[in-house]
């Protein structure tokens, strides 16, 4: 299910944005239960939107670029009339939202209908989405393997085949990490290139805000649906790769590793590139991570402490007693770390890196061994996605085609250029090197 060929259908009266907003609320109903990606289904609210949606094709109008198209949206954006929980019982009480996210306002005046929330670490603290109030979401390709998080609901929607798109937030790999895990798309737009209003946050800092997407062209859809400008055409052929090695080409499983070796001769990349000290970069963002997470919650947890995940409420705890000259230096490294990213662009246009170790580890033992030692997969997942964070630059998440569990690439562009990830990507699906995994009925 692509969401350009689904509005496609819609605008030509193939289907009816109303047919295809129930069966897919039917196919959410039938399978979620396996999955739990989804936290609740926007019924009322998505007839209604697709109701709207063929009223205005009817009238001979044009409802937008999204027509029909359903999608889901992660727990931590407003949605009108409901309440915002970010996975989480210490917002279960609080009054619902008034008006939709910016981004899911967008959506919809595109004509996207949107049809549920999905599930998500609490307060978008970890790798796995594994909710101590919502449950686990299940990798649909394995429902025995861990979805990826914080945004697991949503990529984990997408690769159900629930909806072509979704919503995701993405501050140390929360998109990336389960885009790779369920083999579909994922973007973290630029720092503040997407518009945050309106979703709960987790480290203002270093949040972002981005799109799941079932295929290249779709991603190129809604990323100008959500920025209201056309991205502008990329030569690819013309692009200089490179892959980052080092930390980035260390604890790869045998299956990454030659997936990865193989993506790179496929593409002649030849130069690799080192970063300098990424265990400290890492440790920074850890560190930032941490104590501005814990901050924003110390109010509440003095409170409410026994409604939290004794999991995210141990890390919050323990990140609000970080001392401020700690933080500082976090905020330092950074910096000196941007400058580095900055430089490695100077000899390329895009760096390839892998988005994750491996296939998704097993919800019944979630451990990764680093380093030749077993660490848990909820903390751990974002080993390469995590330090990039630190810059703050745009990265794709890109589904490789490969046989058995999904594995994906992370693609860095400077700054503001989601036109080449973009590009990259549809010439990657062209030439058969990626390909998203989505359930077929």
């Amino acid at each position: 299910m692509k969401a350009f060929e689904l509005a496609r259908k819609v605008r030509s009266g193939e289907q009816s944005a109303v047919s295809v907003t129930e069966a897919c609320l039917e196919r959410v109903a039938s399978r979620d239960d396996a999955f739990r990606a989804v936290t609740r289904l926007l019924q009322e609210r998505a007839l209604d939107q697709a109701r709207r949606v063929d009223t205005i094709l009817a009238n001979g109008g044009d409802p937008g670029p999204l027509a029909g198209v359903p999608f889901g949206i992660k727990d931590l954006f407003d949605v009108e009339g409901v309440v915002t929980t970010a996975g989480s019982r210490v917002l279960a009480g609080d009054s619902p939202a008034t008006d939709d996210a910016v981004l899911v306002r967008r959506l919809v005046e595109a004509g996207a209908v949107p049809l549920a929330t999905t599930n998500m670490d609490e307060f978008a603290y970890g790798f796995a989405t594994d909710n101590a109030h919502y449950g686990l979401t299940r990798n649909p390709h394995d429902t025995s393997r861990l979805a990826g998080g914080s945004s697991g609901g949503s990529a984990a929607g997408v690769a159900a085949g629930y909806f072509p798109l979704a919503l995701g937030s993405d501050t140390n790999g929360s998109i990336r990490v389960p885009a790779s895990l369920c083999g579909v798309w994922g973007l973290r737009a630029t720092q503040n290139r997407l518009a945050t209003g309106g979703s709960f946050p987790f480290v203002a800092s270093l949040d972002t805000v981005g799109p799941f997407a079932s295929c290249a062209t779709d991603m190129r859809i809604v990323m100008e649906v959500l920025t209201g400008e056309a991205l502008a055409p990329v030569d690819t052929a013309d692009l200089r790769l490179a892959r980052l090695g080092g930390w980035f080409a260390t604890d790869l499983s045998p299956e990454m590793a030659m997936a990865l070796d193989r993506f790179s001769t496929a593409l002649d990349i030849r130069r690799e590139i080192l970063l300098p000290d990424v265990g400290a970069v890492r440790a920074a963002a850890f560190v930032i991570s941490a104590s501005e997470g814990g901050c924003l919650h110390l109010d509440r947890l003095r409170y409410q402490a026994a409604f939290y995940d004794p999991a995210v409420r141990d890390r919050l705890i323990a990140g609000a007693l970080i001392p401020a000259p700690s933080v500082f230096r976090a905020h330092r490294v950074r910096r000196w770390f941007r400058a580095q990213m900055h430089a490695a662009f100077e000899t390329a246009d895009l760096l390839v890196a892998p988005a994750v170790i491996g296939e998704a580890p097993r919800s019944d033992a979630p451990t990764l061994v680093i380093g030749g030692q077993s660490v848990p997969a909820r903390a751990h997942l974002g080993l390469y996605t995590q330090p990039l964070t630190l810059a703050g630059f745009p990265v794709l998440s890109v589904p490789l085609a490969v046989n058995g569990l999904p594995l994906g690439v992370q693609i860095i562009a400077p700054p503001g250029r989601e036109d080449r990830l973009v590009a990259f990507g549809e010439a990657m699906e062209r030439a058969g090197l990626a390909r998203a995994s989505i359930l077929e009925d």
